[in-house]
């Protein structure tokens, strides 16, 4: 099996050729462009990616950057690669949306030699490293370069400046129910919020009340740890986790996160021994559990 690499070139070292490279201005792209200079090619003549992770782009902002661009031009080229006779857009599609709205005829792009899987490698990144994602759109980013690249949560971080506990914490709400996910995209919850629900036995119901209530997230973490009041205590068995604390939840979503499955751990209270439980949902998530623990150590 072929082994998994790190994470590739990345947004950041294909624009650090910006600035790298003089400007020149070719009048066509050859077939064998690897490293090429700033150039500019009609708008009509440049298509988006259809695999783009991003597919949604507010109006407003649009608007924005078209007045932006029509004062002071694309100042940062798009990155493409030729496709046929015309260029797929690899980063910039923001941009390239801009500018048909400020009715530019031209755009100045930086063609590059990149395969399918670089290219929506390099989409991922560049949308993680936009300011603008909300956590959903954050998290899943993260989830896209583990699932299909084999990326960890550390060496993710390393390459983009994030720490370890940021990116687990964003992948823990990708637990929660859709509906719930949805109320974090449209604002009606925070960041903050969505991650106290995600021990929640009905994260959907708390979600509402926290919504129709306008609740703290301190209200909300509360709300949470005082969920089963009201309600009949169920019987205790002898033979079940004990006491749950924090910090086995937390492990438990760290788990889940990171391998994509649903993880439990029995440990009880003051016990040296314990065990875990991972759900699979299809024989597919089976294989990819079975190669991850039959992975030979690395040397590395």
């Amino acid at each position: 099996m072929a082994k998994k690499k790190g994470l590739g070139r990345g947004l950041s070292a294909l624009m650090a050729d910006v600035a790298e490279t003089p400007a020149t201005v070719p009048e066509t792209a050859s077939d064998d462009s690897t490293r090429r200079s700033d150039m500019r090619v009609p708008i009509e003549k440049i298509v988006p990616n259809p695999d783009q992770p991003r597919q949604t782009f507010v109006e407003s902002d649009l608007n924005d950057l078209a007045n932006s661009i029509r004062e002071k031009g694309v100042i940062q080229p798009l990155i493409v690669r030729a496709v046929g006779d015309e260029f797929q857009i690899v980063a910039g599609e923001r941009r390239w949306r801009a500018a048909q709205i400020a009715q530019l005829h031209d755009l100045p792009v930086l063609v590059r030699n990149l395969d399918d899987t670089e290219v929506l490698e390099i989409a991922i990144i560049e949308n993680i490293q936009r300011a603008d994602l909300n956590a959903v759109e954050e998290a899943l980013g993260y989830r896209q370069l583990m699932d299909k690249f084999g990326h960890t949560q550390e060496k993710m971080a390393e390459a983009l400046g994030k720490s370890r506990s940021h990116i687990a914490n964003l992948l823990r709400l990708l637990n929660l129910p859709d509906s719930v996910q949805g109320f974090l995209r449209d604002g009606k919850l925070s960041t903050g919020h969505a991650r106290a629900l995600v021990t929640a036995e009905n994260p959907e119901s708390l979600a509402k009340k926290v919504i129709s209530g306008g609740l703290s997230v301190r209200q909300t973490e509360s709300l949470v740890k005082n969920e089963g009041q009201g309600k009949p205590a169920k019987p205790k068995t002898t033979s079940s986790t004990g006491t749950r604390d924090a910090d086995t939840i937390a492990l438990e979503g760290d788990l889940s996160a990171a391998l994509g499955m649903k993880v439990s751990l029995n440990h009880p209270s003051g016990a040296a021994s314990g065990s875990i439980t991972i759900k699979y949902d299809s024989l597919d998530q089976l294989d990819d559990l079975c190669m991850l623990l039959t992975k030979p150590s690395s040397s590395e």
